[in-house]
């Protein structure tokens, strides 16, 4: 899909019916996108008329999808990621727009990278990969818990931007051993991590194992008590990609420095699909046993996890590093 800084703009300056979710009007848009967009207009068409759509249904592995092949208007990818410093291209990006940061990244690596999509805000980053106009990747966890209301919302996502998402499931012999011994809801009496830690974290892990860069939609405005610090670009510290060890995966954050009352602005100015959830109270939205709405004025954290501390709303694991708790967390998941 191209889109013309003169569409654009249109598109901004539409009201917003007061029924919808209520959030301030700002531009999503910042001088410097104005111009990437339009660059897109001129130079999409021309490569998409000659470039296979990268999501299409290839065959099934225990990691993401495999690549898709490869052709004359693929990006260059970089033999490793430690050829990079990471540190210091986060400070050069600092103030780049969310589109700018999705364009760097998938220039970088390709289809060696892939956007990890929840649901919920993250269609903004399949809309900033569109904008591009290079081939991009999306992959999701699929816990076997989620809403109804989510995987209509999944699959009006596939259809509207012609995407095949590439679903991660749990095991299904630890499901059922996790089951069988503690029940079906014994995150509500021993904390979630545990549960999180089988049907997501594992997951995921198989998942970074098939990549060499994740693009995920945290921002540093969804949890201050472990979101904070968020860069825009990090070797992950947790995770392994394809080549092995720790810091063979790159992780971008390009909505890490935006308003959360921005993204949605950009949403709806974009008319993309929304989970229908969010027309009910919901904001964050993961598995339907550990989220419930949240009241006007409420964190959108708060209606994760509820039962415990509001400071610590995340679903991966803790590790020390250098005498710093660092938290693992999964894209609002």
């Amino acid at each position: 899909m191209a889109l013309s800084s003169t569409s654009s703009s249109s598109l901004l300056n539409r009201a917003i019916p007061s029924q919808e979710l209520k959030a301030p009007l700002i531009s999503p848009f910042r001088l410097s996108d104005q111009k990437l967009v339009s660059s897109v207009t001129i130079s999409t068409s021309r490569r998409l008329s000659f470039v296979k759509p990268v999501c299409a249904e290839p065959k099934r592995s225990d990691s993401v999808i495999p690549l898709a092949t490869a052709t004359a208007a693929a990006p260059e990818v970089e033999e490793k990621t430690d050829t990079e410093d990471y540190e210091k291209l986060a400070k050069d990006l600092e103030n780049a727009s969310p589109l700018e940061i999705m364009d760097k990244a998938l220039e970088k690596f390709g289809s060696d990278a892939a956007i990890a999509f929840s649901g919920a805000e993250d269609v903004a980053l399949i809309e900033y990969a569109k904008l591009t106009g290079r081939p991009f990747r999306v992959f999701s966890l699929d816990t076997g818990r989620l809403n109804p209301e989510t995987y209509q919302f999944f699959d009006a996502v596939e259809k509207h931007y012609g995407v095949r998402i590439e679903y991660m499931f749990p095991d299904a012999v630890e499901v059922q051993a996790l089951v069988r011994s503690k029940g079906l809801f014994s995150f509500y009496e021993d904390g979630h991590q545990e549960c999180c830690r089988v049907r997501k974290v594992r997951p995921l892990r198989r998942a970074l194992k098939g990549l060499r860069a994740w693009i995920t939609g945290q921002r540093k405005d969804q949890s201050p008590g472990t979101r904070s610090e968020i860069p825009v670009v990090q070797v992950d510290p947790v995770f392994e990609g394809m080549d092995g060890g720790i810091g063979s995966l790159v992780k971008w954050n390009p909505v890490a420095n935006v308003d959360g009352r921005d993204i949605w602005n950009f949403l709806r100015a974009m008319e993309v699909p929304l989970n229908s959830l969010h027309s009910k109270g919901y904001v964050s939205i993961g598995c339907e046993p550990c989220t419930r709405p949240v009241l006007p004025g409420q964190h959108e954290r708060e209606g994760r996890w509820w039962w415990e501390d509001a400071k610590a709303k995340e679903c991966g694991l803790k590790k020390k590093k250098k005498n710093i708790v660092t938290f693992l967390s999964i894209t609002d998941a």
